[in-house]
């Protein structure tokens, strides 16, 4: 551990040294052992260790505490999760001194206590969390990391910037179990997708059929009301045609009526017809109106 140093350099007289301080560093200033100041960076005049006979001066000492951003890795640790999984953890930690008196009296050593702390706080989070926990939520170590140790760390002055896990390690025949369960997990996913598919695919085939036979007897009630309005309509042709020709029987009976030799011809065109049958009957009244035709009869009728 280099991060605790005594510094003594330069020599300026032959009762004085001189230190020089850099900006990544803290010194603190002790007298006859007593901290009496922080020193920041920059240019110092340390008094030489004294003689017996200047015993009244007092004795100066000024150790060095790096304040520079670092990493602190911790590797390989073996680890039980609350389902009894042996995993093995890496965890990388950045961090920085931000008290330097803090760190070099509350503790013997921060480093090894900032160490020891992640250790602890890695184990009670895994102890926690079960294996699907940790494949499914790797950042949850961290975070619980970060949060157990930072309050912990900044008590002697020591400041948690970020806590992550670099690498976790699983035993081997567990990897093989993972590799089962995955394909597992796989196939029922793919066998739940095939369900569901089949399922609509059967549910579009039914509404399918459903609006098929909606539509077949649409169909079939417009058809019967077609046909209903066609008899309808042919029943009221029927009857027009048959008024019509009461009609035209109306009036021709008045035009006879009226004009009896329309009648009279009428008649002789009928003779006129029968004529050409061989087989038909003239029957006339001789005794009324012996020019009168009175009725026919067809014998081959």
């Amino acid at each position: 551990m280099n991060n605790l140093l005594t510094v003594m350099l330069g020599v300026k007289d032959k009762n004085k040294k001189e230190i020089i301080i850099k900006a990544t560093h803290r010194g603190l200033w002790y007298e006859n052992g007593v901290l009496t100041r922080i020193l920041e960076a920059g240019r110092y005049e340390v008094p030489l260790n004294q003689r017996l006979f200047e015993a009244k001066k007092p004795k100066v000492e000024v150790v060095l505490i790096d304040v520079r951003e670092r990493d602190l890795t911790i590797k390989g640790q073996e680890i039980l999760t609350a389902d009894k999984v042996a995993i093995r953890v890496s965890i990388i930690v950045q961090f920085r001194v931000t008290d330097p008196r803090a760190a070099l009296h509350e503790v013997t050593n921060y480093e090894e206590r900032l160490y020891t702390d992640v250790q602890l706080a890695a184990r009670r989070s895994l102890a926690s969390m079960n294996l699907e926990d940790i494949l499914t939520n790797r950042n949850r170590l961290s975070e619980d990391i970060l949060q157990d140790i930072k309050e912990a760390a900044g008590s002697y002055g020591v400041a948690i910037l970020r806590a992550d896990v670099k690498d976790l390690i699983f035993p081997g025949n567990l990897q093989e179990i993972m590799n089962k369960v995955l394909a597992a997990e796989r196939m029922s996913e793919a066998q739940l997708v095939e369900a569901r598919t089949k399922a609509q695919v059967q549910q579009i085939d039914a509404q399918a059929k459903s609006e098929v036979r909606r539509i077949e007897a649409e169909a079939q009630r417009t058809t019967q009301l077609l046909a209903s309005q066609s008899e309808a309509e042919m029943q009221q042709v029927k009857t027009e045609s048959e008024i019509r020709a009461l009609r035209e029987r109306e009036q021709a009976a008045t035009a006879y009526e009226d004009h009896p030799a329309l009648l009279r011809l009428e008649e002789l065109e009928t003779l006129r017809n029968l004529a050409h049958n061989s087989g038909a009957r003239i029957y006339v009244n001789l005794d009324n109106a012996p020019q009168r035709f009175l009725g026919a009869s067809d014998e081959s009728a």
